[in-house]
């Protein structure tokens, strides 16, 4: 059975199973946004952070996808559902290119921009939200995108524990030795990353400030 056959048969599957895939990723992206997007400003604020807000994020991107879960098994609330332990490590590995955007982008600001706020008698807090966030929503946004790409990919791996998504094709096709199961879920997914990557992308040209 070839790759086309497999999918028409097995339709209503690919579809539920996308789904669940869109529902992983998007569900942890939303969190690591609210989580990193704040952390991203506080170190601007508070230098002295910098390091431990960032070498923590940097130390867990470098934790193996499937040594996390693991880790997690044992955790009495995120152990009982899949899910919830497949958002929990997507939304960890998200987290530090939102938090590295953020940081960059308000860094980027024109610091005569900034002075001349702070001439017309502006806050620190309407600096930040009336003038370095609408500067740096492009920055963010790329940040966004790259973290949005990578939980696409990553949640693959979290079929490995039960949590659904495309990645129930690529191991049930490793399993069977069958490359058109195998590309039922890696296809798909790649096309999500890509549609993710492109709708982002335009996203993030039509919000970076026209020099």
């Amino acid at each position: 059975m070839n790759l086309w056959q497999f999918m028409m048969q097995n339709r209503l599957e690919v579809v539920e199973l996308t789904l669940e895939h869109l529902w992983l990723v998007g569900i942890s992206t939303l969190i690591s946004v609210v989580i990193g997007v704040p952390l991203g400003i506080l170190i601007t604020r508070w230098p002295a952070l910098n390091k431990p807000i960032l070498g923590g994020a940097n130390v867990i991107q470098t934790i193996p996808s499937l040594a996390l879960f693991g880790f997690l098994l044992p955790a009495p609330w995120f152990g009982e559902r899949a899910d919830r332990m497949a958002i929990f490590a997507l939304t960890l590995y998200a987290l530090l290119p939102l938090i590295q955007n953020t940081y960059a982008g308000i860094k980027g600001v024109d610091p005569a921009v900034v002075e001349a706020g702070r001439g017309m008698g502006m806050t620190d807090r309407q600096l930040l939200f009336q003038v370095q966030l609408p500067l740096a929503l492009g920055v963010i946004i790329a940040g966004i995108r790259v973290a949005t790409v990578i939980s696409v990919g990553l949640a693959t791996i979290a079929a490995a524990i039960g949590a659904g998504g495309l990645g129930e094709y690529i191991f049930r096709g490793l399993a069977m030795v069958s490359n058109a199961v195998i590309l039922a879920g890696a296809i798909p997914a790649a096309i999500l990353a890509l549609l993710a990557d492109f709708g982002f992308g335009l996203l993030e040209t039509s919000l970076t400030p026209k020099s």
